[in-house]
Formats: C-alpha cells, structure tokens, sequence
C-alpha cells in the first residue's frame, strides 16, 4: 500500500530526476542543510522501486567503506564489498550524502567508479574488475562552502554529475504545508509566525550576520512543541534562540530579539 508523500516537490525536482535517470546521467544536489535532499533522494528511489544504498561522508569515512575490506573466516581470507561496489554489481539506486565533506583519498577513487566507463578496479581484492550494472544510478548532495567541515570539489569530479538541482528552502506558504504534514492541530497561524522567524535568522545566517541557520527540521519542531500544548513564544525560544548561546551572549541576543519582536515577551 502506499503511504503518502512527505515530500512536496515544489521546484519540479522529481522531473528533472526522471529526465536524468532516463538518459543514465547522475545528479548532484546542492542546497544547504535541512531542505529535504535526502527525503527528496528516498521519495525518488521509492518511485522508481528501487532499492537505495547510501552513505553519509564525513572526515571517518574511509576508502574501505566504499570498495570493502579484507575479512577472516575459519583462517580462510575473504574479501567483503563496500556500498559502492554493493551497489553497482546490484544496479541499485546510490545517495552520497554530503560529498564535499569526504577526504580526496575517498574522493579519488569514487571519481574512477563514476567515469563513462562505469567501473572500479579492486587493488584491495586482487584487481578484481567491477563493471556497473546497466540500471546503475547516482545522485549526491553537497552543502554550500561555508558549512563546516565542508571543502570544494575537484573540478574533474563535479563532471561526473552533470545534471544539478539547486534546493532552497521553500517559500513560506510551501514550508506550511510542509510542517503540516507532520503535524496535526491546528496552530497555523502560529506556525506561520514560526516560519517567518526561521527566514529571518536564514536570511542573517546567508551574510554572515548570524552563525546559524534554521532547517525545515526546526519549524517542524516548533509545530510539533506547539501540538504537544508549548506556548508560542517558549517554543520559539526552545528551539530557534538557545542553540545561538552556544556562540556567546551577543549572538543570543540577537536572536532573543527578534523572537520579541514577533512575538511578544
């Protein structure tokens, strides 16, 4: 049975992935934390009833994720696929989530899996041959440089995904309907207010007035606090103002005003 979608596809993104997986070009993803690229990802494999390998890449991210590992059984030496190898011999669906957040050792060796050869060689396994099969289909995202830990791809790698989608975060009536799919009282008014908010400190965070910025998950959040009987302006507090202590007193109270502003003390 199907269940309904979470994800509201309001820039035309399942098309432009269908297109992409007709003509067997991989897709990068490219928008800033909390926008939906990875349920956008999970809804498309979904469509598609494919099954979905993926991998979250971060500074411990190592090449034997990828390709494998050496293994040891009953003194018998055996050698297990990584995701990567996994998913091409399979021709499944593969999400690298956050690319631009792995070492160039590990990027090094996806570029020679995602060239017009579609192939690996697995120096860890003998030279074992791995060829792609046909249905094989990648999608990736990556955040904007000034995320941490995040760092510029090489030019050569960024060829590999010619077709990109640029996610933002949705206009504000959009993002209602989001949020209202994962909750359900009747707080639209005050949910409004909360998205209102989230664009503001958005707004700050893209000049650098701020140093952070809010995700769909935190308006989410405040609908959901807001559902479970919060006060508006507690909920705003809990979760859009306190993460901003962490960078002192100053950039707390930027944000504590604003909340004022909207909402009253």
């Amino acid at each position: 049975m199907l269940t309904e979608s979470l994800y509201i596809d309001w820039n035309n993104s399942f098309e432009v992935l269908d297109k992409a997986h007709e003509a067997g070009l991989f897709v990068l993803i490219i928008g800033p934390k909390g926008t939906g690229k990875t349920t956008l990802a999970r809804e498309f494999a979904a469509r598609k009833g494919a099954k979905l390998e993926s991998i979250n890449f971060s500074l411990r991210t190592r090449e034997s994720h990828l390709v494998g590992s050496k293994t040891l059984d009953s003194g018998a030496i055996g050698f297990e696929h990584g995701i990567l190898v996994r998913s091409m011999k399979e021709g499944s669906m593969l999400y690298l989530d956050e690319l631009n957040a792995a070492e160039a050792d590990v990027l090094l060796r996806l570029d020679e899996a995602l060239d017009d050869r579609r192939q690996i060689v697995l120096k860890e396994a003998g030279g074992e041959l791995i060829e792609a099969a046909k249905e094989w289909f990648v999608t990736a995202t990556i955040n904007p440089l000034s995320h941490v830990g995040t760092k510029e791809l090489p030019p050569q790698l960024l060829s590999r995904f010619p077709v990109r989608i640029k996610l933002d975060y949705p206009p504000e009536e959009t993002e209602l309907q989001i949020v209202k799919k994962y909750v359900s009282g009747s707080h639209e008014k005050e949910i409004l207010q909360g998205i209102k908010l989230a664009n503001i400190l958005r707004q700050a965070a893209a000049v650098e007035e701020l140093y952070y910025s809010p995700s769909l998950r935190e308006t989410i959040a405040f609908g959901k606090v807001l559902n479970a009987g919060m006060k508006p302006r507690q909920a705003a507090d809990i979760v859009f103002a306190n993460i901003y202590a962490q960078w002192g007193s100053v950039e707390y109270q930027k944000v504590n005003d604003v909340i004022t502003s909207m909402l009253g003390n």
